[in-house]
């Protein structure tokens, strides 16, 4: 049986991560509190902060970033927004 956590993200009761996926209080928080749907989305809007910012994950400044954005996005709901970018029409 799979664990249900109530997402922050999503505002609705939801299947949780399977192991804590990032260190300290803040992967506490995130598997406490986060779903897979809602880590899922992230992944790939970290993947479009990463490629599209130019980040070096070995530069702590911009892991730094990229933290900041991702309680943004998980926990105030704020989207990710690249300066110049378009979303592509459906």
């Amino acid at each position: 049986m799979s664990r249900m956590v109530n997402c922050a993200y999503l505002n609705k009761e939801a299947e949780g991560l399977d192991f804590q996926l990032y260190p300290g209080d803040l992967g506490k928080r995130i598997f406490d509190n986060i779903s897979k749907e809602a880590w899922a989305l992230w992944q790939k809007k970290q993947t479009m902060l990463i490629n599209e910012k130019k980040l070096n994950m070995m530069n702590p400044e911009h892991r730094s970033l990229l933290e900041t954005e991702m309680q943004a996005f998980l926990f105030e709901g704020k989207d990710v927004e690249i300066e110049g970018y378009t979303p592509p029409e459906k």
